[in-house]
């Protein structure tokens, strides 16, 4: 799986976790050289609070595109690590 936004790929693994339709990639999978601190936080009844960061490529930047679980709930305990997408970053295989 590819995750790419502004024609750059920011993550690809073949190790993703499928979770409410979303591929979480792991940790290691992704540029961290294209992502940028957020502030955004969000909950999830089952998941747990999430923490976004920004991708960054060529300037531009789509502000908390990409979430993550720093310490997700036991039901969610296999997305540890592992960051998944959204805001117009295409997930492919």
């Amino acid at each position: 799986m590819k995750a790419i936004w502004n024609g750059v790929v920011v993550a690809e693994s073949d190790d993703t976790v499928v979770v409410e339709g979303n591929h979480y990639f792991p940790a290691e999978s992704v540029r961290g050289d294209l992502l940028r601190p957020s502030d955004t936080h969000t909950v999830c009844p089952w998941k747990g609070t999430a923490s976004y960061q920004g991708i960054e490529v060529d300037g531009e930047l789509n502000a908390d595109a990409a979430w993550y679980y720093p310490e997700p709930k036991d039901a969610a305990r296999e997305i540890t690590g592992h960051y998944a997408f959204w805001k117009g970053v295409e997930v492919t295989a």
